[in-house]
Parts: structure tokens; sequence; C-alpha cells
């Protein structure tokens, strides 16, 4: 049977994760409208009881996955940042929410086609979050995008968890979220906090989403309540996909 949480639940450690990321503070980027918006900083807080109690060594046993083309799949299109920096690709029944069209930064949602907000795209964002605590960390998925690549170094993508062990409550412990990032892959058994900026012009930017094993939203894959099932959904390898098409416009 799937499991089911409140809102209260799946949020209750949303600022937790916006200071992993990014202090607490905001983004320097306009917000998002519409009905579901999520943007990528702000990792909510969410756990697998499978995952949170997983060896962290499992991540240098994840297999880096192959960059897919920048040609679009059949059925798929291909969005612009209003700016005109930024192109990616998309499947055909997903939506894009722009709240920031020909302005001089990005302010993009992509929605599934059963309202689902799976991805944000922001730039313009105000990097520098320090690693002030290491943390357990589970690393599901990682990929080289070298289209993205600046000063030589290419940012990649990645699916992954870290482990809060100050939570009062194991089950809600554990974050996953994926999207790109340009910190260095981590080794052993701890990490810095979740940091899913990359480096781009002028200072930096985030294009990814949130795994919450707990979301019951009305169309969306069943039975996925780990990380290592929700690998195998279409969602997840769409999501995927779209993200790692990212690219610099016109290219």
């Amino acid at each position: 049977m799937r499991r089911t949480a409140s809102l209260a639940t799946v949020g209750s450690a949303a600022c937790f994760a916006v200071v992993l990321l990014a202090g607490c503070g905001s983004p320097a980027a306009a917000p998002a409208t519409g009905s579901s918006p999520a943007p990528t900083p702000s990792v909510t807080s969410s756990a697998s009881p499978t995952s949170a109690s997983a060896s962290p060594t499992a991540a240098s046993q994840s297999p880096a996955s192959t960059a897919p083309a920048s040609t679009a799949p059949a059925g798929w299109k291909s969005f612009t940042t209003g700016d005109g920096t930024l192109t990616f690709n998309y499947p055909e029944k997903w939506t894009i929410n722009d709240a920031a069209p020909g302005a001089s930064g990005a302010a993009v949602d992509v929605l599934t086609d059963y309202g689902k907000t799976i991805a944000s795209l922001r730039t313009g964002v105000v990097t520098g979050a320090q690693c002030t605590d290491k943390m357990p960390f589970m690393q599901y998925d990682t990929a080289p995008v070298p289209a993205l690549a600046q000063n030589g170094t290419a940012p990649r993508f990645v699916f992954e968890a870290r482990t809060d062990r100050a939570a009062s409550d194991p089950a809600k412990a554990t974050m996953f979220a994926y999207g790109l990032t340009s910190e260095p892959e981590p080794t052993g058994t701890e990490a810095c906090p979740m940091t899913h900026f990359f480096n781009w012009p002028p200072s930096g930017a985030t294009f990814g989403g949130v795994y919450d094993p707990f979301d019951t939203t009305p169309g969306g894959p069943m039975h996925v309540d780990s990380p290592e099932a929700y690998k195998d959904t279409t969602e997840y390898q769409w999501a995927k996909q779209m993200i790692m098409s990212l690219r610099p416009a016109g290219k």
C-alpha cells in the first residue's frame, strides 16, 4: 500500500534544507508563479525508511550515466529562457511556467502532465554556501554535463540524499534531491550539505527538483517509496534527460 504524509510532514524541515543550500536566504532570481511552483534550492525534507538506514558508502558504487544528446527525443519540445541564454528539451505533455519572460534572469518551473512541479530553473542565483558540518550521504546517480562547462570544468547531474543526525524523528531525517551541481563528487561516508548550484554567469544557477517518497500526486508513478525504485520510473528518467539537456541557447 502506498504511504501518505500530511503537508506538515513533507515540509517539516524545509528551512533546514534551505540552510543547507543557501543559508535560509532567497536566491537572487525572480520568484515563480503558478499553482505549484517549487524553486529548486528549497529542498523539502522527507525520508524513505529503507534509504535512511542504508550505508553511505553505497554512493561510490553508483555508476555514472551517459549524458543524453542535446537533440530532443521524438515528440519532445525545446524551451529557451526569456533572456535567450539557455535552452532545454522537455516532454511534449509537460508544461512550462515562465515567471520571467524576457527578464535578465530565468525563473522557470516545469510541470508534468498531472500537475507536479518536476524541476525548476533559476539563473542569477547568489551562491557561496559554506560547508559547516558534514553528514551521512547517499548518491544514486551522477553524470557530467559538458555543455555547461565553465573555465574547463563541467557541472554534473546528481541524484543524492543527506541525513540529518540531529533530527528528532528518524523517519523525517533524510532529504532527497536531483539536479545540477558544480561541487566535487563526495568521497568517504560523509559529505557537505547538498548545494545544487552550478557555475553560470553572472553568479550561479539551479536546475533540479525534489524526490519525495511520500508523494501521492494523482497520476504520478506508483510504489516509488524508495530512491532506488524511483530511478526506474519514467518520471525520473525524463526529468534527468530534460535537466541534462540544458545548454547555451543555439547549441
